[in-house]
């Protein structure tokens, strides 16, 4: 069975996966690994001199593209020995992350820098962000995993899109204005770019359609249509002092949070391969639902600064402690994690490593985010994490994560 993605259809797995989270509350803590305090401190310490290491070396970049391509490699190995030290993976899933992930983000910033010179690296590792996450769904759907230009095509529009819709600064008007406009090209037709703006975009659209004719892949282009909704949708979380908000309710907000995660990762699981099975588009749906989450989570901070309603920030503005939230949002990942088993295709190290970066995402943001749980609740998750989490810590950004 081959969906189609209308909104109703998006609205219903919004829902399903809203039932999911409800079903993870009022659960213990799930059961992670284990570590020393003398464990933590060599693995931090593991972290610090990979660091150093890392700057050493672009400290000192150089120039000539030989050379530059024997810095990447001894970037890499860098990471090989940390992530053996520090995050205490097994060789293949070393192997999968070093010749595998990384050579594709290396790929896929070549490919942004071509496309466009001035995008700052900020923009190009949140577009990377989304590549890699193609990258894991391709060999879970049976495909090899490589960077294609569709995903560049989809990745790019990141920071095009989104991020523009995110602007404080630019009128309701104009965005409304963007919106339409950006809605019809996604529906084929072939409007003149009114500045260099919707030009960049349109490119990359194109490049989508290059190799995903819409005659032939009509999933595809549902996907980026409901994903262009749900980030109009998604305007409603912003403060009601920018004058593009109302008041949402708790599920009204976890509804478009779902509608929004879930349509991105599957857009990302449609130019994986260009079609979806029901199964496949359902999975796909609640991994992207989750990493919503974990992004808002991670987010706490500047999405409190802004004014964005989630659920993290309305506990948070209430100075409820988030430690139910973030225990419920683990149980959510582990549950979303079994879901990847249903893949008949992909190692079990690759689902594994899935696993492991989005609990990683959740700990991480606790680690910058301390304040907003309690002490108790920090002692319990500290067991469980490589490094201490009792004080703002550097995150080890998971590769694996959807990007804002």
């Amino acid at each position: 069975m081959f969906p189609t993605y209308s909104w109703p259809w998006v609205e219903t797995e919004a829902a399903l996966a809203a039932e999911d989270w409800h079903n993870c509350a009022a659960r213990p803590l799930p059961r992670g690994p284990i570590y020393a305090p003398e464990e933590q401190r060599k693995r931090e310490q593991a972290y610090d001199e990979a660091l150093r290491a890392v700057e050493t070396e672009l400290d000192h970049a150089p120039r000539i593209p030989v050379q530059r391509e024997a810095l990447q490699d001894r970037i890499v190995a860098t990471f090989a020995r940390f992530a053996v030290a520090a995050l205490d993976l097994e060789d293949e899933a070393v192997q999968l992350i070093t010749h595998g992930f990384l050579p594709a983000g290396i790929e896929f910033a070549r490919h942004s820098r071509r496309f466009d010179a001035g995008l700052a690296m900020a923009e190009i590792l949140q577009a990377c962000r989304n590549a890699w996450t193609v990258c894991g769904l391709q060999p879970l759907l049976g495909e090899p995993s490589r960077i294609t230009p569709s995903i560049v095509g989809y990745s790019l529009l990141y920071p095009y899109t989104d991020n523009y819709l995110d602007r404080h600064d630019a009128p309701a008007q104009a965005k409304r204005h963007f919106c339409a406009r950006f809605r019809h090209r996604l529906r084929g037709e072939r409007l003149p770019a009114q500045n260099d703006h919707e030009a960049a975009i349109w490119a990359l659209v194109a490049m989508i359609e290059g190799q995903y004719p819409r005659a032939h892949y009509p999933q595809v282009s549902d996907s980026l249509l409901a994903i262009h909704q749900a980030q109009e949708e998604s305007i409603a979380q912003l403060s009601p002092r920018s004058g593009i908000a109302r008041a949402c309710t708790d599920g009204e907000i976890l509804h478009i949070s779902f509608a929004k995660g879930g349509s991105s990762v599957l857009a990302d699981a449609c130019l994986a391969r260009g079609w979806l099975t029901q199964d496949e588009s359902q999975i796909a749906f609640a991994w992207g639902a989750l990493l919503q989450l974990g992004d808002d989570l991670q987010d706490v901070h500047e999405d409190l600064s802004r004014g964005s309603a989630t659920l993290f920030t309305r506990a948070a503005a209430e100075r409820i402690p988030l430690d139910s939230l973030v225990t419920q949002l683990l149980n959510f990942s582990e549950h979303v994690g079994g879901e990847l088993d249903r893949f008949p295709t992909g190692t079990a190290t690759l689902k594994a490593l899935l696993r492991m970066s989005w609990r990683s995402l959740i700990v991480a943001a606790v680690a910058n985010a301390p304040e907003f749980f309690s002490r108790r609740f920090l002692r319990k998750l500290e067991c469980s994490s490589p490094q201490e989490i009792d004080e703002p810590h550097r995150p080890l950004r998971p590769c694996l994560q959807r990007p804002r």
